[in-house]
């Protein structure tokens, strides 16, 4: 396999994901997002944006998170999800996706038709992303599986975006080992470095980066990873 450059939740943080993307040999690792590129943090229409270019010019894999699905509830359902997309850090990107500033009130459903308008290209790159990738040994995903079941293909299509505990700390027999994000590594460890389940067949990349913590990196390769990088505010 082609060894991947794996990335946490960016929350739109672009410049930590920008200083991040340095370490990223372009031409001999496939780039790979865990999900969360939205919402909260810097600009995360300027995350979007990048990661849709770069995915035009080199092998670049992005999962769908929790997030991203909440983008698309809002575009799906505005007034009834308004309050509750703005509560997990939405506003930041709506205005970063429209490209005039809303001087004037508008309804939730009018804002969500702007938003349509103006990021076309961007909320149909959304809606295409996979749930998981699977290569090798690893799976990577955004929050993780069911780990009960007797496939984990199976899992529910929620739980692929928002399972913690379950699958945090139940018994893994699935032969895979799973790199994910969706849940910060202060929650599970004292440290913004990557976190790895006792029986070593979990790896949590997400960092926090946007509550203060660090955008972090693995470098995956066939048997192992190889590398790792940290990035700080």
């Amino acid at each position: 396999m082609k060894p991947i450059f794996a990335i946490g939740d960016v929350h739109g943080e672009i410049t930590l994901l920008d200083r991040i993307l340095e370490n990223w040999q372009k031409e001999k690792q496939t780039l790979l997002l865990v999900g969360d590129l939205i919402d909260r943090g810097e600009n995360p229409g300027a995350v979007l944006k990048r990661i849709k270019k770069l995915s035009e010019e080199a092998e670049v894999i992005v999962l769908k998170g929790n997030h991203e699905q909440m983008l698309l509830d809002w575009l799906a359902a505005p007034t009834e999800k308004m309050a509750y997309y703005i509560s997990q850090g939405g506003m930041e990107t709506i205005q970063t996706l429209l490209t005039h500033t809303i001087e004037e009130k508008v309804t939730p459903d009018e804002l969500a038709e702007r938003v349509k308008e103006d990021a076309q290209d961007l909320i149909q790159f959304v809606q295409k992303l996979p749930l998981y990738y699977e290569v090798g040994k690893y799976v990577f995903v955004h929050a993780g599986v069911d780990l009960t079941l007797s496939d984990w293909h199976d899992t529910n299509p929620k739980d692929f975006l928002w399972i913690r505990e379950p699958f945090l700390f139940g018994q893994n027999k699935t032969g895979k080992v799973f790199i994910f994000g969706h849940t910060p590594v202060q929650n599970l460890h004292n440290d913004n470095h990557i976190w790895i389940s006792e029986d070593q067949t979990r790896l949590d990349i997400d960092g926090g980066a946007v509550f203060g913590g660090s955008l972090n990196a693995v470098v995956v390769e066939e048997k192992m990873i190889t590398d790792s990088f940290s990035i700080t505010k």
